[in-house]
């Protein structure tokens, strides 16, 4: 594991966020101060998870996810989880709910996102065995975690016992809003353990002042070995050691309705992809493919 690469004989545990997303599609803009016409619905999300559904459909047999969640839905997420293949290894609090977000989908697919972190920040060092590591090949971490006290204590020690047995890591930035708020310097020194970032365009513009996507990269990719980033439209790229090394077109879509956890799809593929033993650019293009069909798809996970 000397370049970064997930290794490919393990499975793959996510450390991130359990949500209960509300989905409301408008096709028209939001009017203030009176009805917009929306069709609604509520679907089981949360970053972390999403990755760990797609990283299951897209053909990686052992995934397993640490979240925490609220008594009120526990079962629910369980439930579908459970479905979607993953191992669930969920914290059940009895005082927070499950974080719940509301996603605005205008009929350009674009999201809005209003976020109440309910149970996910408290996310805590008990809740984690290191034996949950045990047969992992990569350790994936949704960035949600790092942006409060008691779940970023939880994932350093993750990240720290990860380093400790020669598993590689990778962090997914998670939300440019934020990063903002948290400072870059701060979160970057958060992540200096992670052999993969993989940040959106707009977060990897906030992490290096850069505008150029490519740039960007290739600037991350000096304090972080590995980093892919994804551009939407335009595919994603991979950059290492300063360098963009690989880089694919996006999937065509034909007729987009949510993105709401495109990146997380990407993600979950392109992880897959990598454990699988593929090389970057075919993993890059995986990851594409995950993507394109969550925009396709109302919500964050794969279609049953």
């Amino acid at each position: 594991m000397p370049d970064g690469r997930p290794a490919s004989d393990g499975g793959l545990l996510v450390i991130g966020d359990v949500v209960t997303d509300v989905v409301a599609r408008h096709a028209t803009a939001l009017v203030r101060g009176t009805d917009t016409a929306a069709r609604i619905r509520t679907l089981p999300g949360g970053a972390g998870a999403n990755v760990a559904c797609w990283a299951v459909r897209s053909g990686c047999s052992d995934v397993r996810l640490l979240a925490r969640v609220g008594v009120d839905s526990a079962a629910w997420h369980r439930d579908a989880l459970r479905r979607a293949g993953v191992r669930c290894l969920l914290a059940v609090d009895d005082e927070a709910p499950t974080a719940t977000v509301v996603a605005l989908v205008d009929s350009g697919a674009e999201r809005t996102f209003l976020t109440d972190s309910g149970a996910v920040l408290r996310l805590s060092p008990g809740d984690l065995s290191l034996s949950m590591l045990d047969g992992i090949g990569h350790l994936h971490v949704s960035g949600y975690l790092f942006f409060a006290a008691t779940s970023r204590a939880t994932v350093l020690l993750a990240v720290r016992e990860a380093r400790r047995r020669r598993i590689t890591v990778s962090v997914d930035p998670a939300s440019a809003g934020f990063l903002a708020e948290t400072g870059v310097d701060r979160f970057l020194s958060f992540v200096a353990g992670a052999d993969l970032l993989l940040p959106n365009t707009d977060e990897a513009r906030l992490l290096t002042g850069l505008i150029e996507p490519a740039d960007a990269a290739a600037e991350l990719s000096r304090r972080i070995p590995r980093v892919v980033v994804t551009l939407g439209g335009g595919g994603a790229l991979l950059a290492a050691g300063g360098t963009v090394t690989a880089r694919v077109p996006a999937v065509p879509v034909p007729a987009a309705v949510d993105s709401t956890g495109a990146g997380d799809a990407f993600t979950g593929g392109f992880l897959a992809a990598s454990l699988s033993g593929s090389d970057d650019a075919s993993a890059l293009a995986a990851g594409c493919r995950s993507g394109a069909e969550a925009v396709a798809t109302v919500g964050a996970r794969p279609a049953p």
